[in-house]
Order: C-alpha cells, then structure tokens, then sequence
C-alpha cells in the first residue's frame, strides 16, 4: 500500500513538474514577444520624436521665410509706391519740358516772321536791285553789307552824299524797329595804310563805323544807346585780297540790326517765371 501512494506521489509529482516547464517556456516565448514588441515600439518611438525635431525646425523656417516674404512684400510696396512718384513726378517734368519748348518754338517762329518782314522793308527801302546793297540773315540777324565805293573814298572815313542818302533810309527802318538796336562794323582789305591821322587798318575800320554812328545819331536821330560801332579790321574777308576785285569786295561796311540784348535775358526770365508758376 505504501509502495501504490509514493508510485502515486512520483507520478503526480513528474506531471506537475513537466506541466512547470511547459509553462515556463510559454511565459518566456511570451517575453520574448513581448520584448520584441517594446522594442519595435521603442524604435518607433525614438524614429517619431526624430520627426517631430525635424517638423519643428522645419516650421521655424517656415516661420522665418513667413516673416522675411512679408518683410519683403512691406519692401516692395514701399518701392512701388516711391517709383510711381518718381514716375509721376517724371511725367510732370516732361511736361513742362514740353511746354517750355513749345513756347521757346513759338517764340522762335514770331522771331523768324519778325526778321522776314524787316528783312523784307529793308530790301523795299534800299532797293534790292543794287548789287553794291545786300540785305541778308545771318544767325537770327539781319544785315545790311554794304559796299566800300557807295560810302567812303578810297583810304578816308569821310561819308560821302550818296552814303547818306542811303543811310536815310535804313535810318528810318531802325527808327520804327525800337525794340532792335544798329551795330555799325567796318571792314577793310589788307593794303597797308599808314598816315598822321590813321595808323593801320584797324585805325580806319574803327573810324569809318563811328563815323556813319555819328550820322545815323546826328543826322537821323537814332538813340545813341542803341547804337555800336566796331572795327573788324582786314581780319574778316569774304574773299582773296589777291586781286582788285578781292580788295573790293572785302572793303565793306555792314549795318547789323539786331534785337536788344537785354530783351532777351527778359525774354528768358519770363519763361523761367512762367514755368515755375505752372502758366
């Protein structure tokens, strides 16, 4: 009886022994699963916060590119809005440009109509068919050449009856032209001349433009003030002194009227003043 219970006992103890082992090899799989687990999880984990520093720095740069794109745009309206009013403060200035030389043309086209019809009583008064009379224009200015024989004799300055006669008529040209003045300009050829009273060319230009000043001022009237006598000398000639009729023709005195220049700096005032009143 004794020998059937410890057969017994060894028995129950054997199963209950292999059922201990089979149990804890099914908790260690289950530990080893588990473990398995926890470190996928782990590694998941740690991957998902390595995102997350990255999202986050790439945020922050979003937010630098947000504020510098909107600092930008702030730049660029401000240069938008500075550059229409460089280009409406432009247009403007082109304007005025503009107007200025209009009536800088307009000016110029009343100057060119004025200078036609002096040019034209002048040529009526002296005769346009005299070849020793020349009317002309010359930069603007009217002038009036005319030849040495109709005015002095040879190497004098004294004006002869037939120059005044002439210088009547021009005299009453200028008389009626106050806005001008009259320049008188005496040309020679290069003979030499030498004499107690002149001493080269120069000497008689001089004195043959003062002394036609004196006839246009003594016997015409002409203001004085409006008058200039100058002497050219032999230094300006139309043609070669090389021949008689290279001296003669050079031998010349040429009566410029032109308008005064103190008008002129007027006239250019006035357009600064208009312009800068908007007119």
């Amino acid at each position: 009886m004794r020998r059937a219970i410890l057969l017994l006992t060894l028995s129950a103890m054997t199963l209950t022994s292999c059922g201990s082992k089979k149990k804890i090899a099914e908790l260690e799989s289950k530990n080893k699963e588990i473990q398995d687990l926890l470190n996928s999880a782990t590694i998941k984990l740690n991957t998902c916060l390595t995102e997350k520093d990255a999202m986050a720095n790439h945020l922050n740069d979003l937010k630098k590119d947000k504020s510098e794109l909107m600092s930008t745009v702030g730049n660029l309206t401000t240069l938008s809005s500075k550059g229409a009013e460089n280009i409406e403060k432009s247009l403007e200035s082109l304007k005025e440009k503009d107007l200025k030389i209009t009536r800088l043309q307009d000016a110029l086209t009343r100057k060119d109509s004025v200078t036609l019809a002096l040019v034209t009583s002048i040529k009526r008064a002296v005769g346009v068919n005299d070849p020793d009379i020349e009317v002309n224009v010359e930069k603007g200015v009217v002038y009036i050449s005319l030849a040495d024989k109709l005015l002095f004799k040879s190497g004098s300055y004294q004006v002869t009856d037939r120059a005044k006669e002439i210088l009547g008529k021009v005299a009453k040209i200028v008389l009626d032209k106050p806005d001008f003045e009259c320049m008188v300009e005496g040309h020679t050829d290069n003979v030499p001349i030498k004499n107690p009273v002149l001493q080269d060319n120069w000497d008689l230009s001089v004195k043959r433009a003062t002394s036609i000043v004196r006839i246009l001022q003594n016997d015409f009237g002409i203001d004085p003030k409006r008058l200039v006598a100058s002497g050219r000398g032999e230094y300006v000639p139309l043609t070669g002194n090389d021949t008689a009729e290279g001296r003669s023709t050079n031998r010349r005195t040429r009566i410029l009227v032109l308008p005064k220049i103190d008008q002129f700096y007027d006239m250019i005032e006035k357009e600064m003043k208009n312009q800068k009143n908007g007119k």
